[in-house]
């Protein structure tokens, strides 16, 4: 696979970052919820060290307090040799975690006599790395040498353990090999193990050994192939939820050295991401100080670029000064145009909800002019046969027959034929008042209109606000109430309303008229 491909790649597993993180996160929290399952001291030992291991390269607290549990199983059993096992795996968290002289006295605790085969194998090859690592950390032509050498010592005991074609053989005799200055025993070691299929690496184990081998070709200035392992190292890292790792933090680095500055950032980002949810101190340390020195670079080619930019459009200006006055005077002329246009369209927006309340003025006044008409020209007309009839039986003196008609006068009759009338007129306009009214209601607080009935005193209210008569004392003499009781009859509403008391009338007035 090529390096555009390679790079295309981590983008794409560093996308799926969070979902091989929520995997592992399963994984450790079924382990955790079976350790209330049995009070078995062996049983919790056994999940103890389960979750240690998910840890450990995961999440440096979680990890440390499992190793410490370890421990404690050890004590309660007074079984020594489970004692300095969980001080080995307290040792590679410290390791991890760039607490030397902490990880040294957890180890030198250790009785290595009471030790198994598999846990011996564990404890030279944790103090080994301490001492290389320390070797490195110090980098000094005194002390170094001598960790070297105590490392290599502890490297042979752990290898004098292992079967000569196993991963931790072959990988750790190629440390050796890279520590003690032998470069090409150490290339042909760890790509052995990269190339052969038969070994079946884990994702840690081929992120573990591409890393190092990456080391090699960095120093031998072979950083294309340097990339390309520390890309396919990342990418392990990636999908086994590796936390405590350098390789993405060291790929950034030749990265950002190469000018690909945009990727090394995208990189020590997610490194440092890593390293601070991990919690290892050193990490921290090494990836804070090559976040700002990648950061500042990238500022510093954003500046380049800016002043680049700057320059030519700079000379542009000088050999066509004309076009940029001519640019000027088209802008502003532009800017004006668009003033007007806005204008324009604001005037023409207000002149259409203008005309439209106006169309649904005059309608509203066509309608009612016209229904009063009529209704005036009946009460006219009955006021004329009233007259007429009151006048006969005055010529005539019939008082108690003019006592009579003044009795038949219904009133009331005739309000409630006023509402229906107006209620006829109103619908007719507004047509689905009533439907768009209870949508502003639950269900079960919704107008119900008796069979027949056209509009009740609830609708009616608003009918006449909808209508423009928004003086509660206006229409409480129309619907013949007092002022309180419309104040009321209009509060209870608003209350049940979905729609804010405030809002309320507002929202009456967005009803269409057809």
């Amino acid at each position: 696979m090529n390096e555009e491909n390679l790079l295309n790649k981590l983008h794409s597993e560093l996308n799926k970052k969070g979902a091989y993180d929520e995997q592992k996160t399963t994984r450790i929290s079924n382990l955790e919820k079976s350790l209330g399952t049995n009070d078995n001291v062996d049983f919790k030992y056994n999940v103890y060290l389960k979750l240690y291991n998910e840890y450990k390269s995961f999440n440096f607290d979680k990890a440390f307090n499992y190793a410490t549990k370890l421990q404690e199983v050890g004590h309660l059993n007074h079984d020594q040799a489970k004692i300095a096992y969980g001080k080995i795996k307290l040792g590679f968290i410290l390791l991890s975690s760039g607490m030397f002289k902490e990880t040294f006295d957890s180890l030198k605790t250790v009785q290595v006599n009471l030790l198994s085969t598999e846990a011996k194998k564990e404890y030279y090859l944790i103090t080994a790395r301490t001492y290389y690592d320390l070797a490195d950390f110090t980098k000094d032509n005194y002390y170094s040498p001598i960790y070297n050498k105590s490392a290599g010592q502890y490297i042979d005991s752990a290898l004098s353990l292992y079967a000569v074609n196993s991963f931790e053989y072959l990988y750790y005799n190629g440390l050796k090999f890279l520590k003690a200055g032998d470069k090409e025993k150490a290339i042909i070691n760890f790509e052995k193990l990269l190339n052969v299929k038969d070994y079946k690496l884990s994702d840690h184990q081929f992120a573990v050994t591409a890393s190092t081998l990456s080391d090699i070709f960095i120093q031998n200035q072979q950083r294309d192939k340097a990339i390309n392992l520390l890309m396919l190292a990342a990418i392990a890292d990636v999908k086994s939820s590796t936390k405590e790792a350098a390789a993405l933090g060291n790929l950034a680095q030749l990265l950002h050295q190469r000018g690909d500055v945009d990727d090394a950032y995208i990189f020590i980002k997610a490194a440092m991401d890593d390293a601070t949810y991990y919690g290892a101190r050193q990490r921290k340390i090494q990836m804070g100080a090559i976040l700002p020195l990648i950061a500042s670079k990238r500022i510093n080619n954003v500046e380049e670029q800016r002043r680049a930019l700057f320059f030519y459009a700079s000379l542009l200006t000088a050999l066509a000064i004309i076009l940029v006055v001519f640019a000027v005077i088209i802008y502003k002329q532009l800017r004006k145009i668009k003033i007007a246009d806005k204008i324009i369209l604001e005037a023409n927006h207000n002149l259409q909800e203008t005309i439209h309340k106006l169309d649904e003025a005059n309608k509203i006044k066509e309608e009612y002019i016209g229904y009063y008409f009529n209704l005036i020209s009946e009460y006219i007309e009955k006021l004329e046969k009233f007259k007429r009839s009151v006048d006969n039986k005055l010529i005539t003196k019939r008082y108690d027959d003019i006592r009579f008609l003044v009795d038949n006068i219904n009133l009331k009759k005739e309000r409630e034929e006023l509402f229906v009338n107006f209620d006829r007129a109103f619908l007719k306009i507004f047509p689905n008042f009533v439907p768009s009214f209870n949508t502003m209601f639950i269900p079960e607080n919704q107008v119900s209109l008796l069979p027949n009935q056209l509009l009740n005193t609830d609708l009616r209210i608003f009918s006449l606000i909808r209508l423009g008569i928004t003086d509660t004392e206006k229409i409480a003499h129309i619907l013949g109430y007092s002022v309180n009781t419309i104040y009321n009859y209009k509060a209870r509403l608003k209350c049940k309303s979905l729609i804010p008391n405030d809002d309320f009338e507002d929202a009456i007035m967005t009803i269409k008229a057809v």
